[in-house]
């Protein structure tokens, strides 16, 4: 056998190895790319991969996810909030399970950087009570928000209105509490208020009646010390005129004689 065949006989095995650790490396994702707690899949028909955290006892969104992470599922769990820019950097996001968690509120930049390929996203059974105005303004997603304690106020009606697609959600928010209290239990849609000017009317109100109460102070100051200086200077009078009137000295008695 001569160098040459020795030489290939070995070289092939060792570059179907290198081609086999390379084919498991893009089919199944090292566990270091996997957050904790977590199970990453890849998806042949996505060309992504599917990240499940779900039942997880997370209290936060993973902070490392996979760049090129497809669906992404943190259902039950403890998740509290939804920090602004947490999904930035999953251009390839088309799927967000965030149902069943703690989350109270939601910012403007919660979604930031997965509008334009985020196609679903679940928000329902949580304790969502208010939300930025323009915490949906740039979604194309279908958005499911039911089973939340939603408090129907102007930035919600602005953020429901940002939502035309989306109106088979919007149909399903309930409102828990109102700015108007004939509205509570009713579906928000059946809102035919205006809450941003009723919320203007009483913002202005409070305005109206904090500034009549600072007048008023003012007035009853001004009152009382005008009143306060009229008490002293009678009192001042009355204790001149009590005291005892200054007698004339001779000479003056005789300066006044010789002048006559």
């Amino acid at each position: 056998m001569t160098l040459l065949d020795l030489w290939l006989s070995r070289s092939i095995p060792m570059c179907l190895l290198l081609q086999s650790l390379v084919l498991m490396a893009l089919c199944f994702p090292s566990a270091s790319m996997c957050p904790k707690g977590c199970i990453c899949q890849r998806d042949p028909h996505l060309h992504g991969l599917n990240v499940t955290c779900s039942q997880s006892r997370l209290k936060e969104i993973p902070p490392s996810l996979p760049v090129d992470t497809v669906l992404l599922r943190l259902d039950h769990n403890q998740i509290g909030a939804v920090p602004d820019q947490a999904f930035h950097g999953l251009r390839f996001l088309r799927e967000l399970n965030l149902s069943y968690n703690a989350v109270e509120t939601l910012g403007e930049g919660a979604f930031s950087g997965i509008e334009a390929t985020l196609q679903v996203l679940d928000l329902s059974h949580n304790r969502i009570t208010s939300v930025h105005k323009d915490a949906f303004a740039r979604l194309k997603a279908r958005v499911i928000v039911d089973d939340n304690p939603w408090h129907c106020d102007c930035a919600l009606q602005q953020a429901i209105g940002g939502m035309a697609h989306n109106h088979e959600a919007a149909a399903r928010v309930l409102c828990r509490s109102s700015e108007l209290r004939d509205q509570e239990g009713r579906p928000f849609l059946a809102v035919d208020t205006d809450l941003c000017t009723l919320a203007k009317r009483t913002t202005d109100y409070a305005m109206l009646v904090t500034m009549f109460g600072w007048f008023t102070m003012v007035i009853s100051y001004v009152v009382y010390y005008v009143r306060q200086n009229q008490e002293d200077a009678r009192r001042h009078l009355e204790y001149l005129k009590s005291l005892p009137s200054k007698p004339k000295k001779p000479d003056e008695a005789d300066d006044i004689s010789t002048v006559v």
